[in-house]
């Protein structure tokens, strides 16, 4: 019985830690993201994603993370490490829209944000 539970314990703790995947060097091979403001507004991205392992450096072979913010004007597109994810997009200053689209194989999800501060979401899972 003890047997038992102590497995069971161990299997509850590690369940998050297995869930994740190993991508290794390859952080940038899963989704797709582009994030478009025609007008060249300004806009914040937070992209949150199954939790990934990574090579960060030749010392630290197994970094941890499931989430990617990044700041930008104008139009930029990149991949988040794995095939799953859900992004929010908010318009933060500058004249136009700005848009988001993940993109998987031949699946596609959109949305925008015309007003400032206004928040957009899309995802992928």
């Amino acid at each position: 019985m003890r047997t038992v539970l102590l497995l069971t314990a161990f299997a509850i703790a590690a369940g998050p830690a297995m869930a994740q995947t190993a991508v290794g060097e390859d952080t940038a091979s899963g989704l797709h993201w582009h994030v478009a403001a025609p007008e060249g507004a300004s806009w914040s991205l937070d992209c949150r994603f199954r939790p990934v392992t990574y090579a960060a450096t030749a010392y630290e072979q197994a970094r941890w993370a499931n989430r990617t913010r990044l700041r930008g004007t104008g139009p930029r597109a990149g991949r988040l490490p794995g095939d799953n994810g859900r992004c929010t997009l908010t318009k933060t200053g500058g004249a136009g829209p700005v848009g988001l689209a993940l993109v998987r194989g031949d699946e596609v999800t959109s949305a925008g944000a015309a007003r400032t501060g206004e928040t957009a979401y899309a995802g992928l899972l």
